[in-house]
């Protein structure tokens, strides 16, 4: 049995979805249904139920699982071992990072690493912050890319940069002809902001608490995307870290107003599983990410 089989019977578990699992391991999906088809064979017992739309574990399957993550695991960190000795920079690089990250804070450090080491097979997928962190203690990912990094166990926090946070309005809303305000000036303002558990979200909450503005949020979303399309037609006002904006500000659909109280900032920071041994690709990759 190959390694890579138990590996990709795990990112099915893990993600619940072949296709995920498939695209993790740069397969197609027919691929991975062939994997898992040898191994109910091998052992001749179903190990996952197929559900529309989602995956199960069967008994025989949560055994084999639970022993398979640890061999898994054990075999990425003898080959990062291995790599770093010969300090080749080629393989697989895991990273996970949220939308307001990857989309504006990446991409040119990704075009550059990619140009540099063509070798590397580099997977980015988007996530919510939680889970980014679970996929970290797990090795699911090699590394997570956070805004408002945490401590938390078994976790590493690498810190990246920080973004200022910026008020962005539609151009023909009153505020937007101002070029600074002050934050109490957002006293009543209806918001349009990020989902009560992101962590950009629970940070501006308490900056807001700490001047004392009260507001009404009249949506709460998970996509940056979403929120700038949201401001743009006058359903409100939203905080957001300024290079997410600079697009839109360029074009002429968005209006950035700064906060002249005090300079809010958002921390970003790479997060990793504590004690885990980096490949050369993904010691390059931190490099690159930090470069800037």
């Amino acid at each position: 049995m190959h390694l890579e089989t138990l590996k990709i019977f795990c990112d099915i578990v893990e993600t619940r979805s072949f296709s995920a699992a498939a695209s993790q391991n740069f397969v197609t999906q027919s691929a991975v249904s062939q994997q898992i088809r040898m191994l109910e064979g091998r052992y001749g017992r179903q190990l996952l139920e197929r559900t529309r739309g989602n995956v199960q574990l069967t008994p025989a399957g949560e055994i084999l699982y639970q022993v398979s993550k640890d061999i898994v695991q054990r075999y990425q960190d003898l080959e990062a071992r291995l790599q770093a000795m010969t300090q080749v920079v080629a393989g697989p690089v895991r990273v996970a990072t949220v939308h307001s990250i990857g989309l504006y804070e990446l991409s040119s450090q990704l075009k550059r690493y990619l140009q540099a080491f063509p070798q590397v097979h580099l997977h980015l997928e988007y996530s919510r912050s939680n889970k980014i962190y679970e996929d970290a203690v797990r090795g699911n990912i090699d590394l997570g890319v956070v805004a408002y990094p945490s401590k938390r166990p078994q976790i590493t926090v690498i810190p990246f940069r920080e973004d200022r946070l910026v008020l962005a309005c539609p151009p023909g809303h009153p505020l937007a002809r101002h070029r600074q305000i002050s934050i109490s000036k957002l006293n009543g303002e209806p918001l349009v902001g990020y989902e009560r558990d992101i962590p950009t979200r629970k940070e501006t909450d308490r900056m807001l608490r700490r001047y004392g503005v009260e507001v009404r949020y009249v949506m709460e979303l998970d996509n940056i995307e979403t929120i700038k399309r949201v401001v743009e037609i006058g359903t409100g006002l939203a905080i957001l870290p300024e290079p997410a904006v600079r697009s839109e500000v360029r074009s002429k659909t968005l209006t950035t107003v700064q906060l002249s109280d005090e300079v809010f900032l958002r921390p970003l920071g790479i997060i990793h599983r504590q004690g885990k041994h980096f490949s050369p690709a993904v010691e390059k990759f931190i490099e690159f990410l930090r470069a800037e």
